[in-house]
């Protein structure tokens, strides 16, 4: 007679072994799946940021590489800065038209880097005005927001050999000479150092 012989399966407690390994490989996946997604989501956050700033800085550089000089402005102050706005005139250039100038400022308000620009003119007497506006932050010109979750913006020229703050009220006096260069500092939330850009001032 031939003998047959059964087969063996898994146990109960073979079974719970099993599920149980898979159930930690499975977590661990999970949390390291996890955390590499947050990585990737803060990574593309910072990102962001720092492309915005180099956009902010990129558009700062072109407004003051357009810097008026005092004697087109008939010793007028062409600068204003302190911790929380850039203020100054620029020179435009219209197509088919003469050359004209505007304000143009930036602010930093409830965490937002904005920048405004005035109508252009010729006429130095609504140029005042237009200034005054820019600096009693009474002028009505909607402002585009560069750059948001900015805590501190700080600024200062480079004059007598050295940077310091801006002075007389963090304008440029009538009858002083245009600063070489201007330092702006801008630190976002969360970041621990701000980031620094220096741009030349009638010397391009």
């Amino acid at each position: 007679m031939m003998a047959f012989r059964t087969k063996r399966g898994f146990t109960l407690v073979e079974l719970l072994v099993a599920i149980t390994v898979l159930a930690i490989v499975a977590v661990l996946g999970w949390r390291g799946l996890d955390g590499i997604v947050r990585s990737r989501v803060q990574l593309t956050g910072t990102m962001e940021q720092m492309r915005g700033m180099q956009l902010a800085f990129a558009q700062m550089q072109s407004d003051l590489e357009q810097l008026a000089g005092k004697k087109l402005l008939k010793d007028r102050a062409n600068l204003a800065a302190d911790n929380a706005r850039l203020v100054f005139v620029r020179t435009t250039f219209p197509e088919n038209a003469a050359s004209q100038l505007q304000v143009v400022s930036y602010r930093v308000r409830d965490g937002v880097l904005t920048r405004r620009e005035s109508p252009s003119t010729r006429d130095l007497a609504q140029l005042d005005g237009l200034w005054q506006a820019a600096m009693s932050d009474s002028d009505p010109v909607a402002g585009v927001a560069m750059q948001g979750q900015v805590d501190t913006m700080g600024v200062r020229v480079w004059q007598g050999g050295n940077w310091q703050a801006p002075g007389n009220g963090g304008a440029t006096a009538p009858g002083a000479d245009t600063p070489l260069g201007l330092e702006m500092s801008l630190k976002l939330r969360g970041q621990a150092t701000p980031l620094v850009k220096i741009f030349l001032l009638g010397a391009i």
